[in-house]
């Protein structure tokens, strides 16, 4: 009897994904994020170099180390003071549920940081539970209101999205509900696709237009965000920076969605760690590296990947997957309502059908009760508060008085990739691999 091998190209996943296109004649979507079946260089291939005999490290329990963060200095007339450098990125009123809105906002309020609206306007309870709310402009202008917009702290223009760069926003019809309906003046039940690119502006030359609008929208007072998702990073950034970004945020291909075509997720973009590092140059090449702040987004799990990106030059760092963990997503509880839509703890990436079992990614009012708003805000607010405590040791230990006086010499590349993309030399050695 011949030994029995199954193909490597064409692996049982790969297999059933053909029969399901073969009778549905659909292609798959799903929410959460990339599932990282391939190996690519991330923050996990850098370590830090605490100090020794070369440099001084800080005393934890009596030399501080500031974590301030200023956003917004370029051209804004109140720009945005946050206490940590960890901030909650936009995800909807729609794709989220009321309770998750507000449990985020709330938990980020109580350590002094910020969160994002999303696509579809503004959750009235958000605003009101924030100490600093951005409100994203998106393509599709779904619950776009200029009311809301002169009562947010900053306005971030996104262009894309790291899951789904080039391709537009998605919101199914079964969370599409009657409150989400009305909010975004859509059908019930409907699916909502929005547009790829903005109705207003075609390139980076009409861009500048429209910032200048948003900035007499909101009469120069707040900063203006542009965003997008890392594709041609060096190139975006630039044009951003000439727009007249007041900061600029970059989310990396590890970036988590509500729903998006799962090809996106696993074969657009460039990780999180490129990203980084082409921001900068951009930054740098064009004179305002300090001047124009740069957010990094797109997989950031802890404070170590925190601080990995601040020391590459992120000024901060967005987190959206890592926050709704943290509120329980894929917690082992209610297993019998994971494997009711095909998942199970720890592997359910079916944000998408609305039917979240613990009450994140839904609508269902039912559902929505298992997600305690006051509880859930006190897991995010512990969470952040990690997050930072992290961030400090690793710059504490490093001789930094300041997160953000983390620098690329404070790390070394635990692997060629890395080695290469940062421009670090490998652990080891002096040699910094394709210079």
């Amino acid at each position: 009897m011949p030994e029995l091998q199954a193909s490597g190209i064409f692996a049982a996943r790969v297999i059933e994904d053909i029969q399901s296109k073969a009778d549905s004649g659909l292609y798959a979507i799903r929410g959460f994020g990339t599932l990282r079946e391939r190996r690519w260089a991330t923050f996990d291939d850098l370590t830090f170099l605490p100090c020794s005999l070369t440099r001084i490290p800080l005393e934890g329990y009596r030399e501080k180390c500031s974590t301030k963060t200023v956003l917004g200095k370029r051209f804004a007339k109140k720009p945005i003071e946050l206490d940590i450098p960890v901030m909650i990125t936009g995800m909807s009123w729609g794709a989220l549920s009321y309770n998750a809105k507000v449990a985020l906002a709330k938990g980020a309020a109580a350590v002094g940081s910020s969160n994002t609206t999303g696509d579809g306007g503004m959750l009235k309870a958000e605003r009101e539970n924030s100490r600093t709310l951005i409100y994203e402009v998106l393509p599709s202008r779904y619950g776009i209101n200029i009311h809301d917009m002169r009562i947010a702290d900053a306005i971030e223009l996104t262009i894309g999205q790291g899951a789904k760069p080039g391709t537009g926003g998605l919101l199914l019809g079964s969370k599409v509900s009657d409150r989400i309906a009305e909010q975004r003046d859509l059908p019930i039940g409907v699916d909502q696709r929005s547009p790829a690119r903005h109705p207003d502006f075609l390139g980076p030359d009409d861009m500048i237009i429209k910032v200048e609008e948003l900035r007499e929208a909101t009469d120069w007072q707040v900063p203006i965000f542009i965003k997008m998702g890392a594709s041609r990073v060096y190139d975006d950034v630039k044009l951003a920076v000439k727009a007249g970004a007041d900061v600029v945020v970059v989310d990396g291909m590890e970036g988590g969605t509500g729903a998006s075509p799962a090809i996106f997720q696993e074969h657009t973009g460039i990780p999180t760690l490129a990203a980084v590092c082409e921001a900068r140059a951009a930054l740098q090449d064009s004179g305002v590296y300090g001047e124009v702040q740069l957010i990094i987004a797109g997989g950031i799990r802890d404070g170590v990947d925190a601080a990995k990106a601040m020391a590459l030059g992120a000024d901060a760092c967005y987190i959206g997957t890592a926050s709704l963990i943290a509120l329980n997503c894929n917690k082992p509880i209610y297993e019998e309502d994971y494997r009711a839509i095909g998942a199970a703890p720890y592997a359910c990436h079916h944000c998408h059908t609305g039917r979240c079992p613990v009450g994140i990614t839904t609508q269902d009012r039912e559902l929505m009760k298992r997600l305690d708003i006051e509880e859930g805000a006190e897991r995010v607010r512990n969470f952040l508060r990690t997050m930072t405590l992290e961030i400090q040791m690793l710059a504490r230990s490093c001789g930094k008085s300041d997160v953000h006086h983390l620098e690329p010499e404070d790390m070394a590349a635990l692997t060629l990739e890395a080695s290469a993309i940062c421009n670090l030399p490998l652990a080891g050695t002096r040699k910094v691999f394709g210079r």
